[in-house]
């Protein structure tokens, strides 16, 4: 299994991520990532675009409980 995603690199995500990466940040292998998203039990709502299916980081943010504007430099 992958090494599990850090805060830092959450934060760091694009708005929209595949199913694996979710999966990481949340301590799930890439083949149960893939079975709970073609379930329709992945922990957190996905998009399916095509065969193809992605997260939103928000979501993933809120399942977390990680507040974004709390990480986020000052400028």
């Amino acid at each position: 299994m992958s090494k599990p995603l850090t805060t830092a690199e959450i934060l760091a995500l694009p708005a929209a991520i595949d199913v694996v990466t979710a999966g990481r940040a949340l301590g799930i292998a890439r083949t149960t990532s893939y079975e709970l998203a073609r379930r329709g039990a992945f922990p957190i709502p996905l998009l399916r675009l095509g065969a193809q299916y992605r997260a939103r980081r928000v979501d993933l943010l809120a399942l977390l409980g990680i507040e974004q504007a709390a990480h986020t430099p000052a400028a």
